[in-house]
């Protein structure tokens, strides 16, 4: 069972283990500050905790801390290293670091601090201006041409509903009047506007219909696994790719994403790697790195709708 203790009053709690691994993931990436900007915030039996430790131990444990305020934020983390430094001493009088199991943990947080910090590395190094906008021109030949529509719609449960809604429509009711008495679909409020949309972001049947519209035109009643539609088509426009600043942290991910997978793929094709846990004429061949999604498949386009 894992050992977990307060750090304040306010009853925020870390598990001791994940913050020794944690604490010691620091500590080896962190570089040396200037004693100027880096005072010394408090001290434990000689012991120094610096304003870099605790902004080290607020990036560590970013998401433990994300709802509370600056000012109780730092003192959470400064008591949490002090509390550590107490601990760990503790734990140093006792003998803990000997046990095989403490080394254990020890060499996979060394290997896992490792990895983690040369692929930091890989990433960055690849995130150069000429290969983010190569990312950016590709997806965006991709995006740009494609057609895209704006329709609004009235989402009723049954055909005869649908038949009574289209009948009204024929008759002259303003369509996005009737949408917000008549529609159960969530954007009724806003008279069934459904803003602009690709064929592959609405479901079969809705798209079929609403791309073989013309401008201004109402459908007959559609079918889908929603229910029954009736589809008004606002405007039709070829799609345009966002402006690279808009996509620019995106695209930063992919590619740092993309040469970290590159980068271990490589380094298995030269590993002498050998599977003992299954016998050899089923062995498999070892899994590859997963490629991350292209931001031209989901980063670049917007949500799909229904």
């Amino acid at each position: 069972m894992t050992t977990s203790f307060p750090v304040t009053k306010t009853g925020l709690r870390f598990g001791l283990a994940t913050a020794l691994v944690g604490c010691l993931a620091l500590a080896l990436i962190a570089g040396p500050g200037r004693a100027a900007d880096d005072p010394v915030l408090a001290k434990v039996n000689g012991a120094e905790i610096k304003k870099s430790d605790v902004a080290m131990a607020e990036e560590e444990l970013g998401a433990s801390l994300a709802q509370m305020d600056p000012a109780t934020k730092d003192e959470n983390v400064l008591s949490f290293l002090i509390d550590m430094k107490i601990v760990s001493k503790a734990a140093e009088d006792k003998k803990v670091a000997d046990s095989e199991e403490f080394k254990k943990r020890l060499a996979f947080a060394r290997n896992r601090l490792l990895m983690d910090s040369l692929l930091a590395n890989e990433g960055k190094a690849a995130n150069t201006p000429d290969a983010m906008k190569k990312v950016y021109e590709e997806a965006s030949k991709q995006i740009t041409g494609e057609q895209e529509v704006r329709a609004r719609h009235i989402l009723v449960e049954t055909e005869d509903e649908a038949k009574a809604v289209k009948a009204e429509l024929d008759k002259g009711a303003d369509f996005a009047e009737l949408a917000k008495k008549k529609s159960k679909d969530p954007g009724s409020a806003d008279g069934g506007d459904l803003g602009f949309f690709t064929k592959e972001q609405m479901v079969p049947e809705f798209s079929a219909v609403a791309f073989a519209l013309e401008p201004g035109k109402i459908s007959d009643p559609v079918k889908s696994q929603f229910g029954w539609h009736i589809i008004k088509v606002e405007e039709k426009r070829s799609r345009k790719a966002p402006d690279f600043e808009q996509v620019k942290a995106q695209i930063e991910s992919y590619v740092t994403r993309k040469a970290q997978a590159d980068f271990v793929a490589k380094l298995r094709t030269e590993a002498k790697v050998e599977r003992l846990d299954q016998p050899a004429a089923d062995a498999k061949p070892d899994a590859k790195p997963a490629d991350p999604a292209k931001p031209s498949d989901s980063k670049m386009a917007p949500p799909a709708k229904k």
